[in-house]
């Protein structure tokens, strides 16, 4: 007998008026697997996320979680999860121990036991009794991180879990997710960082305007992700643009920042800065600008109607 799934959500769509947040989207995660959920902002990850959780309910499709679904089971359904949508809230004026007190109580069971525990696990055993009022904006994700394992989760669900951490913060919390992946924890979680996502997720579902725009591997996606994207500025970037006009294996589009950024395997470049340079355009820089897999990202999402075609020739996705 197969081994029911933590998440098992098909089809599942929810509108607000005329707007289709999300848009008939699987999403299946097996347990014991760390599974992101990518996609740029307004995607509809949030909306999805908020629907497992049983704080919107969907207009049509299923949402199981470990078998049980909010209609049959009601709040049950979420017996054996955790995790928070969008940034965990605390009491500042509270040490960090005391607010996870506070949650323990309302948690019951053998919540409080596990306080040192969890402190433990997320690095904050130290600065549980500092007021999270001076806690970094990391150490506080990371605490809701602790509040969120009090409940001993099999399913841990975070939503952005590295957003507007610094460096060093984002840091940590890879390390974190990887840690409890390795212990046997189902992670699911959100992102719109695709590095983020390749460095500790096994499967993958890209979203783009609450559609499914790749559901698969990571080591799949890494074999049809395209060549890098460089970014390139020269003395006459309309007169590039031109030159790039029609050349196979070649897409050249502006650049947000400024600039033009050019995506090609490297004959594909090769050429075309030699083609520039004779047509007297000089180069006033060329850097790399993406990986393969954020060049992929930005095709699967990218909203121009253009890109879809081509996204979907490189993913097999089906639309």
């Amino acid at each position: 007998m197969n081994e029911v799934r933590a998440v098992n959500a098909v089809d599942v769509t929810k509108t607000y008026g005329g707007l289709t947040a999300v848009d008939a989207v699987t999403v299946q995660v097996d347990q014991g697997e760390v599974y992101g959920v990518l996609g740029p902002n307004g995607a509809g990850k949030t909306t999805f996320l908020r629907m497992l959780f049983g704080l919107i309910r969907p207009d049509s499709g299923t949402l199981e979680i470990f078998g049980r679904t909010w209609d049959r089971d009601g709040v049950r359904a979420l017996d054996g999860v955790a995790g928070f949508i969008e940034s965990p809230k605390f009491y500042p004026y509270l040490t960090g121990r005391r607010n996870l007190q506070l949650l323990a109580g309302l948690d019951g069971g053998g919540a409080a036991t596990r306080i040192d525990e969890v402190l433990d696990v997320v690095d904050l055993t130290g600065r549980d009794r500092d007021k999270v009022g001076g806690y970094s904006f990391g150490m506080r994700q990371r605490l809701g991180v602790a509040a969120s394992l009090l409940r001993d989760p099999r399913l841990l669900v975070l939503d952005e879990p590295a957003n507007g951490l610094d460096p060093a913060g984002i840091r940590d919390m890879r390390a974190l997710i990887a840690r409890l992946a390795d212990s046997g924890l189902t992670v699911l979680l959100s992102s719109h960082d695709m590095t983020e996502v390749e460095q500790i997720c096994d499967n993958v579902t890209i979203m783009r305007a609450g559609t499914v725009a790749y559901h698969g591997t990571i080591a799949d996606l890494r074999e049809r992700a395209p060549a890098p994207g460089h970014h390139l500025v020269t003395t006459d970037d309309a007169a590039a643009l031109t030159l790039a006009a029609g050349r196979p294996g070649l897409q050249v589009t502006p650049a947000a920042e400024g600039g033009l950024t050019v995506r090609g395997g490297p004959p594909h470049l090769d050429a075309y800065v030699a083609d520039l340079i004779a047509a007297g355009v000089a180069l006033r820089g060329l850097s790399a600008a993406q990986t393969p897999l954020e060049s992929l990202f930005f095709m699967l999402t990218e909203s121009t109607p253009e890109a879809a075609p081509a996204a979907a020739e490189l993913t097999g996705t089906r639309r």
